[in-house]
């Protein structure tokens, strides 16, 4: 099957060399399982790991063994035991039962340390095989490197054939094209699907140019306004003081005078 699949995307890929007449597509692969086998790094570490297993294994196996001791035990003495002590037993079993089942399955199951240390383990050696690719790819020429031991296992490939952007914008480009009502609109449309990814990169980069000019005037125009502010607040601030202390002037004034009145009249009387 892995074959198969391999083949199948070498004859892909060579299809698209003789449909584009750029250049001949280079396929290169590499067979992950052979190089694990002769790193002596990953094998010590490896079997060390296996020495665990086995003792997982056992640990597992002993659980499991003293449920059905326990179960054994309760149908040989149950004729001899009340209810309450055969539901007594039974929990007790049961609760075994679950214990056993969840070491299984903290070991073993999808997310269990097997799983996570046999990563990790391998995890190092990938990184160090991945680096050596991508240099070998370059300096060989090789646009598309595979892991034949993988289903479909590319862990090279050159960027020219990355269409990644492409699709984002097809699938952006059909979600606006279901919302247009107008004509005009969908012309708009239609001419910005005959752009390029270049093309559309150019003006992105305008926008955000012509975005950050605006902002910038925007900036501009607001600092101004607070400035304006500013001084009409200090203006204000400075109209409204003055006029408190005419208006305080005016009151001491105008006691002034009462108390001359009062006294004047103090001394008529």
């Amino acid at each position: 099957m892995k074959k198969r699949v391999f083949t199948i995307l070498a004859i892909a890929a060579l299809g698209l060399s003789s449909v584009t007449a750029q250049k001949t597509i280079r396929l290169g692969y590499i067979d992950m399982e052979y190089i694990l086998e002769n790193v002596p790094e990953y094998q010590e570490a490896s079997r060390q790991l296996d020495n665990r297993v086995q003792e997982w294994k056992a640990e597992a196996e002993a659980k499991m063994r003293k449920v059905e001791d326990m179960k054994t035990r309760l149908d040989n003495e149950r004729a001899l035991l009340t209810k309450e002590l055969i539901e007594e037993r039974e929990g007790e079993i049961a609760y075994m039962e679950q214990q056993a089942l969840e070491y299984q399955q903290n070991r073993f199951g999808p997310n269990g340390d097997y799983i996570i240390q046999k990563k990790q383990l391998v995890r190092p050696i990938q990184d160090q095989v991945f680096s050596a690719v991508q240099q070998i790819a370059e300096n060989r020429n090789l646009d598309f490197v595979f892991d034949r031991t993988a289903d479909i296992g590319m862990i090279y490939a050159d960027k020219q054939y990355d269409v990644s952007e492409t699709v984002l914008r097809t699938i952006k480009r059909t979600a606006n094209r279901e919302q247009l009502e107008s004509k005009d609109e969908i012309r708009e449309l239609e001419k910005a699907e005959d752009r390029t990814v270049e093309q559309d990169a150019e003006i992105t980069k305008r926008e955000e140019q012509a975005q950050e000019k605006k902002s910038e005037r925007e900036a501009f125009i607001e600092a101004k306004k607070k400035e304006r502010d500013s001084l009409k607040s200090a203006r204000q601030k400075e109209f409204e003081e003055r006029r408190a202390r005419i208006l305080a002037e005016r009151e001491r004034k105008k006691d002034s005078i009462l108390k001359l009145r009062e006294k004047k009249n103090d001394t008529i009387n």
